[in-house]
């Protein structure tokens, strides 16, 4: 198949793209900038020039494939996180409406996050934004797509999406460590943040295009819960700081984020597809990877 692929250039989507020429199938990647296009010309993808805001550039790129994995995600303001969700709602209505009535796959991405803490997610388990924030009514908006031919499914991150390169929430955690000149953790450390190997993730992606049937919820879910205790632990001793109990504005705007006690599992998942990690996991990738490395 032709995939219509957002995010094509991101730290996950550059993951996805060998995945899916592995498996045969030829990519059509969103770039919204020149360097973006570039990096994608030079991986072989054919580039789509665009953005998650210009709905027409979105509905062309869709109408053009066989399917589309939507995995790019607004990520320039994360103060501004209900908005960066609304761009995201706008981008799945625009992908959603050039597919229906075709049959064809749209893998949209969505958060392995429950707001309410202490049970494990599952598949099974739909959210809505008062248990899964807004960027569970993108995941709600998408499935309204499946009474209108559209073959949509959803896949669920983790918190820690890791791997070389990562430039989300464990980098922010170290500059902050860095800087404050303590590693820190909020109340006893105990809650957990679910995590996946970037790898993995795309692999599950191509997984999700291929075999999901419409409505189906996808737990890209390495490690169920790691206590965040834990991974300050290892920041720490990385970086030769104390380890100690901060209060959550310490983090600033990751601090809500890092709050959280929100562990997911992946064993429907892996039952259904046939998916299992193989990667390090986070406090392995932490240890051995390349998270400290300073150019």
């Amino acid at each position: 198949m032709r995939i219509f692929l957002t995010g094509a250039s991101g730290f996950i989507g550059s993951a996805i793209v060998p995945e899916l020429v592995r498996a045969g199938h030829r990519v059509l990647g969103l770039a919204r900038s020149d360097a973006s296009a570039q990096k994608l010309a030079a991986a072989g993808v054919d580039v789509h020039r665009g953005s998650l805001t210009d709905l027409d550039s979105l509905r062309r790129g869709a109408a053009a494939c066989d399917g589309v994995i939507h995995c790019a995600f607004s990520h320039d303001d994360f103060n501004d996180y209900a908005g960066n969700c609304a761009k995201d709602r706008g981008a799945i209505e625009a992908l959603g409406g050039a597919l229906a009535g075709s049959d064809r796959p749209l893998v949209i991405t969505s958060g392995a996050a429950r707001l309410t803490p202490g049970r494990v997610l599952t598949e099974d388990e739909a959210l809505d934004t008062s248990t899964g924030g807004p960027r569970a009514a993108s995941e709600q908006l998408a499935f309204s797509f499946a009474s209108r031919g559209v073959r949509v499914c959803s896949l669920r991150l983790p918190p820690s999406v890791h791997g070389d390169g990562d430039h989300g929430f464990v980098p922010a955690l170290i500059e902050i460590a860095r800087k404050t000149g303590r590693s820190g953790y909020i109340g006893d450390g105990e809650n957990r943040w679910p995590a996946v190997h970037r790898r993995d993730a795309a692999r599950l992606f191509v997984l999700a295009l291929e075999k999901a049937p419409p409505g189906a919820r996808l737990h890209a879910v390495g490690d169920e819960g790691v206590p965040t205790r834990d991974i300050a632990g290892v920041i720490g001793r990385k970086l030769g700081l104390p380890v100690e109990p901060v209060p959550k504005e310490h983090f600033g705007w990751l601090g809500a984020f890092f709050a959280l006690d929100t562990p997911a599992s992946s064993a429907i998942t892996q039952a259904r597809f046939g998916w299992k990690p193989e990667q390090p996991g986070l406090l392995a990738d932490l240890e051995y990877g390349t998270y400290f490395a300073r150019s």
